[in-house]
């Protein structure tokens, strides 16, 4: 009980308290405005240049902009928790690990979902992108695990924030070298060899891919490989983030690493 407590409660006050974008003022432009924006540029972009249908770009950057929430909520949800000087006091305390990182995550899936959500029906009012109806419940669970999938590599970003001094740039790097190597808005089979097996190795590829299949009116058994390759890359990265928050945080005890500007 005290666990899911520390999951739950814990989770959701920790990112009341260090998200300033919580505020409409704030979360609209930040959160919503910004994804909007880049979906309509690349979408009028690929028109323009003829590269392909505004399905494309629509799936491709709708599903990405989940980063927007996981990569630099992550970074900030261990960034500013240590540089507002709380993380030492949280890890002093007995509570269980897992459900400490972990709870700092959910807050960040359901943020992704939303801004990932936001950006298809903006989409589908805006743009030529009309996908079937019976396409939209698969769709739904290609995203929920490719947003999960991101906001565990992110979390291995945010980890990092209790060793680094300015992990924010990692954040921004992560972000654009996603939007390059995963096939956001160039065919992943037109990408080099070197940029294949990188693109790969992160979130995004796979679930952009079956996303994609989903909404060309593709069965979800269909595209269970691709699913799947997005859990399993998702599953990895979650495991080296979490190790990496337990070694850090072993690292703080011996060299006060934390209280370390």
């Amino acid at each position: 009980m005290t666990a899911l407590r520390v999951f739950f409660i814990g989770g959701r006050i920790s990112y009341r308290a260090l998200f300033n974008w919580l505020h409409p003022t704030m979360y609209i432009p930040t959160m919503l405005g910004s994804p909007l924006f880049q979906i309509l540029f690349f979408a009028y972009l690929g028109r323009a240049a003829g590269v392909r249908d505004d399905t494309f770009f629509v799936v491709g950057n709708a599903v990405q902009v989940c980063c927007m929430s996981a990569l630099y909520g992550a970074t900030q949800t261990i960034g500013n928790e240590r540089q507002f000087g709380t993380l030492a006091p949280l890890l002093a305390t007995p509570a269980n690990r897992a459900a400490l990182f972990l709870g700092r995550a959910l807050p960040l899936i359901v943020n992704g979902l939303i801004v990932s959500a936001f950006g298809f029906v903006c989409a589908w009012l805006l743009l030529d992108f009309d996908p079937p109806a019976s396409s939209i419940p698969p769709l739904a669970l290609v995203l929920v695990v490719t947003v999960c999938s991101t906001t565990a590599f992110a979390m291995g970003l945010g980890a990092i924030g209790m060793r680094a001094r300015d992990v924010f740039f990692s954040s921004n790097l992560a972000y654009y070298v996603m939007l390059l190597v995963c096939g956001v808005n160039v065919p992943f089979e037109e990408l080099p060899g070197w940029v294949q097996s990188i693109g790969r190795s992160l979130p995004l590829t796979h679930g952009i891919e079956a996303a994609r299949q989903v909404a060309a009116g593709a069965s979800l058994s269909s595209v269970s490989g691709l699913v799947g390759a997005e859990a399993a890359v998702g599953a990895a990265w979650g495991v080296v983030a979490f190790c990496l928050f337990r070694l850090f945080e072993a690292e703080s005890r011996r060299r006060a690493s934390l209280e370390t500007s």
